[in-house]
């Protein structure tokens, strides 16, 4: 069978930028500065994850710095003017936090970015105590994984289990995340099983399958 997917876990930063409820501004800027991030978790106690703020969060204070909004701009716009005038990361932070569990797998961590818009997320445990971080960054890191060693998982979690007395005669090539099978089976309905199986596999971008059947007049030939 397949492995397991990869989890938040495996791929998360555990040294993690953060800030607690009473930072003030200044202090959230000098320090998203210093360690080149967009957002900070906001942290309460030992540890536990109560909100996060962003450099969108902070930015409402320069927008409104020198206007002077109308009354349906005000109304439309009510949590940005009230963040124009926070000096606090309590005050600034948006509530609750989007988290993930490190045992989340990549796709459900994705999922959580694309749905939400955000381009990081912090890891925390069953009671919220923040673990980590996981960012679209680390996210993508599976596809670094070398070509050898997704043909070879392949082989042996997929071909060799889906077509054990074909697998000898199926063929694999990976090539830039891309797996292309070639060779003949005796079930083809176990083709669309098998790429749906491949595209499981950590690291493949895509999978081209060009299986055939043994009745297949081009098995024939």
């Amino acid at each position: 069978m397949p492995e397991t997917p990869h989890i938040v876990s495996d791929v998360m930063t555990q040294t993690v930028v953060a800030v607690g409820r009473d930072a003030p501004f200044k202090e959230i800027v000098r320090t998203m500065e210093q360690w080149k991030v967009s957002a900070m978790a906001v942290l309460e106690g030992e540890g536990r994850v109560i909100g996060v703020v962003s450099e969108a969060d902070l930015l409402a204070k320069e927008e409104f710095h020198d206007s002077d909004p109308g009354l349906v701009e005000q109304r439309r716009r009510l949590s940005d003017i009230a963040k124009a005038g926070a000096v606090t990361a309590g005050e600034l932070m948006s509530t609750p936090a989007i988290t993930v569990h490190p045992d989340a797998t990549l796709a459900q961590a994705a999922r959580i970015m694309a749905v939400r818009r955000v381009k990081r997320l912090p890891v925390v445990d069953d009671v919220n105590m923040l673990q980590g971080v996981v960012s679209r960054a680390d996210l993508l890191k599976v596809f670094l994984r070398p070509d050898e060693d997704i043909e070879e998982e392949v082989r042996r979690t997929v071909v060799s289990y889906l077509f054990p007395a074909f697998s000898h005669g199926i063929h694999v090539n990976v090539h830039e995340g891309v797996v292309t099978l070639r060779g003949h089976v005796r079930d083809t309905s176990l083709i669309s099983v098998a790429v749906r199986l491949i595209r499981a596999v950590e690291g493949v971008v895509d999978v081209e399958p060009h299986l055939t059947g043994e009745s297949d007049p081009e098995h024939q030939q």
